[in-house]
């Protein structure tokens, strides 16, 4: 897997400085927001949850770091 290429202060590989990740509640999801985090990606508020009626929702957003204010 060739390695990810960082934008100078952005996200790797042109990815979006600002992401919502959705899904079902289950570890594929969670290893999806852990990647994002072992990127160098940080919470941004907290994960929202609803119920379809079947299945769990999650929400997280996520923000690169240089975009975020403090």
């Amino acid at each position: 897997m060739p390695a990810k290429r960082r934008a100078k202060n952005g996200p790797p590989d042109g990815l979006p400085t600002y992401r919502v990740l959705t899904g079902l509640d289950n570890a594929a999801f969670c290893r999806r927001v852990s990647e994002a985090l072992a990127l160098g990606y940080k919470l941004y508020g907290s994960p929202a949850v609803t119920f379809n009626g079947k299945d769990v929702i999650v929400a997280q957003a996520i923000v690169w770091p240089s975009s975020a204010k403090s």
